[in-house]
């Protein structure tokens, strides 16, 4: 009798023990799908092709800087459960990046599982990695030493810095069409530096996702241009470009965006502090982010 239940025992603390693995299996930002010969431009007109026939909806591109091509996707997983949480319409978009670095394409995509337990979503996308995955293939999950779901839901970088939910309120207007439409016109204007790559409606839900391009000129604008930030802080052999485009949400009548030091640190969680390729090279960006997104919503530059 003893043996049985010291069997049994065993058998518990086995299930338990996979089953609290499996709460903390390590995610990490990016997927890289596949690298090898080829030209930038025609993979990512493959890539669009596979991802439409895995149910991905296209919804923008954008060309940041030579050698790289970003497709934005949706789908209606994504849609749906971007609808279930507040703010959820962060993560109501996907994208897929086309890189070339010296004699080799790489296509990598954002990891949905990653980014749904981010911005704390009612659910984890696990189809949509899955689908993904089967569009563009997966060699390994990179950009980072990996986080749990659990520290991902109440991440952020280091004391003192921003959560997901301490984001940026840059305008607030009467209703939710008026502030949507001062959106689309301030990026349409593009005064600013910040210009239009996709929205995403959240349908059931006064929410829509836009996805927007920074470029600044000059040393006084460099600290909000995608380039120049991606430049200082995506320098490994396998490149972070799915970071890119940066988002803002209008979500009933106020617009907001994630403050840089969180929307920037989820993608890079290990980058230093310090040093050469670190956050301190980019030290004003968060500011200079805020400043140029604030006064593309129509909001003052001094938005919180």
């Amino acid at each position: 009798m003893r043996a049985i239940l010291r069997g049994v025992c065993c058998l518990l603390f086995a299930a338990c023990a996979g089953a609290a693995w499996s709460q903390d299996a390590v995610l990490k930002p990016f997927v890289l799908g596949s690298k090898g010969p080829g030209d930038v431009a025609q993979k990512a007109e493959a890539v669009k092709a596979a991802l439409a026939q895995h149910g991905f909806a296209v919804i923008g591109t954008y060309t940041p800087y030579p050698n790289a091509a970003i497709v934005a996707v949706t789908n209606d997983e994504m849609k749906a459960t971007a609808a279930k949480s507040e703010r959820g319409g962060f993560g109501a978009a996907q994208r897929v990046a086309v890189t070339k670095m010296k004699d080799e394409v790489q296509v990598t995509y954002t990891n949905p599982t990653y980014l749904a337990n981010a911005y704390r979503m009612a659910g984890d996308l696990k189809d949509t990695t899955a689908k993904l995955q089967a569009a563009l293939g997966k060699v390994e999950e990179y950009g980072a030493k990996g986080l749990t779901a659990s520290q991902l839901r109440k991440y952020h970088y280091t004391f003192g810095m921003e959560y997901f939910d301490e984001p940026n309120t840059l305008a607030t207007y009467p209703s939710h069409e008026e502030a949507v439409k001062a959106v689309e016109a301030g990026l349409a204007a593009g005064r600013h530096g910040v210009t239009k790559v996709y929205r995403v409606d959240i349908p059931g839900k006064k929410e829509a996702l836009f996805g927007v391009a920074m470029k600044g000129e000059g040393d006084a604008g460099k600290f909000m241009d995608d380039k120049y930030i991606m430049s200082e802080i995506d320098f490994k052999d396998v490149r972070s470009t799915a970071h890119l485009p940066y988002d803002l949400l209008v979500s009933d009548n106020k617009v907001y965006a994630l403050y840089a030091r969180f929307r920037i640190a989820i993608s890079f969680p290990d980058l230093s502090m310090m040093g050469a390729n670190s956050f301190m090279n980019i030290m004003k960006s968060p500011e200079a982010i805020r400043k140029a997104l604030a006064l593309t919503a129509g909001g003052r530059e001094d938005a919180r």
